[in-house]
């Protein structure tokens, strides 16, 4: 169903069959020479950026480590992950407080180990920086709402409106924090490349309108990530996301351009990993039933969470993948006793007829968003083990 060339080369191909051919399934391995490159392609694309790594989409620490050597900046989702970073030794101006959900308690942790750069999209949250991140700077994640064209929308849970992004910049001042700039994020595996020229239009907004009206210059644009992985739909290549959103900026800031950020996380290591399942067994339902059933012991609750609604669709090959195998339409879906635990019913993928237990399914372009993705022990199952290569 799938040219397996078209994600990985015969030479990273190889090096991953042998690499795993005695682990136990599932596992996921990840290619951090595929990182790498990744990261020096959008380095090379955004040379004005600074590029502050999602440490939430795979907090590896061979992966963490490599970007921390390569110069990388790092979004710190929790205390825990700043925990993680923290045994890199990593300074704290290249870190930030990137969630806008956070306890009081955790905002002065992070400014007890020097971080002095917050999100934030609420009054209270806001005033509970001032009280224990005093002198910080801030910046206010806006609301985009449309991100249909994303494969996981990022829009109602996080952000505000421009309005209020307003309002909150204005009382950052008079807390005495410092009015930094904007964020928004336009939709995880966003291929709308048009979404970042109203993120951004609306971010020129806001610069001007605080600058002419309450004398307060913004410097910085945080753009989150949105860019792609190799899954099935297909996207624009990176080179034309940079072009695209470079020529936004310019257009909205001309020579006076803002400190820009990326955050990226999937575009940097989805297609890094390779998630290997077994076979447990196939099934019909009826005699007649046109559609097998395949049940693997991997699942939506140990890697596969991002199948949800079918929103990711990853490229899948199989043992059995031949020129002259015979292929048919499948269901596939997870060891566990739940009936949500199905990955794909809709999508109609097809897989060998000959498939049978004990048979190997590769998830390719699986290094995001998966091995920490994943309940800790349901079902007893425990979390999907991840290797690194």
């Amino acid at each position: 169903m799938f040219n397996r060339k078209d994600y990985v080369s015969d030479k990273d191909w190889q090096n991953f069959l042998e690499f795993s051919k005695d682990l136990e399934t599932p596992n996921i391995v990840i290619n951090v020479n595929t990182v790498k490159q990744n990261y020096i392609k959008l380095r090379d694309s955004f040379p004005y950026a600074r590029i502050y790594y999602a440490v939430k989409s795979n907090p590896g620490e061979p992966v963490l480590k490599m970007l921390v050597d390569m110069g990388s900046n790092f979004d710190i989702a929790s205390r825990y992950e700043l925990d993680l970073i923290n045994k890199f030794d990593v300074s704290p101006d290249r870190l930030s407080y990137g969630n806008t959900i956070k306890k009081a308690k955790d905002i002065k942790y992070f400014y007890d180990k020097g971080v002095r750069m917050f999100a934030t999209d609420s009054k209270d949250d806001l005033k509970n920086i001032a009280e224990q991140a005093p002198g910080s700077r801030i910046y206010v994640r806006i609301l985009i709402e449309s991100t249909t064209t994303a494969d996981w929308p990022l829009s109602r849970k996080f952000g505000c409106h421009p309005d209020m992004a307003y309002d909150l910049l204005v009382q950052a001042r008079e807390l005495g924090l410092t009015p930094y700039g904007i964020s928004f994020h336009v939709g995880s595996q966003q291929r709308d490349i048009g979404q970042w020229n109203d993120a951004i239009a609306k971010a020129k907004y806001l610069f001007t309108s605080l600058e002419e009206e309450e004398d307060i210059r913004l410097s910085m644009i945080n753009m989150g990530g949105g860019f792609p992985a190799s899954y099935v739909d297909p996207t624009n290549d990176l080179s034309t996301y940079a072009s695209e959103i470079t020529r936004y900026i310019q257009e909205d800031f001309g020579e006076d351009i803002p400190e820009i950020i990326l955050e990226p996380g999937r575009s940097l290591v989805g297609d890094s990993g390779i998630l290997t399942s077994e076979v447990i067994l196939t099934s019909r339902k009826n005699n007649t039933a046109l559609n097998r059933w395949v049940y693997i012991d991997a699942g939506k609750f140990n890697g596969l969470i991002e199948t949800l609604d079918e929103a990711i669709k990853y490229p899948l090959i199989t043992s059995k993948d031949g020129p002259n195998e015979k292929e048919g339409e499948v269901i596939i879906a997870g060891p566990t006793c739940d009936s949500m635990d199905i990955m794909y019913e809709n999508a109609k993928y097809k897989l060998p007829v000959s498939l049978k237990a004990g048979d190997k399914i590769y998830w390719l372009s699986t290094g995001a968003y998966t091995s920490t993705y994943a309940s800790v022990a349901f079902n007893g199952f425990p979390p999907i083990k991840t290797y690194f290569m």
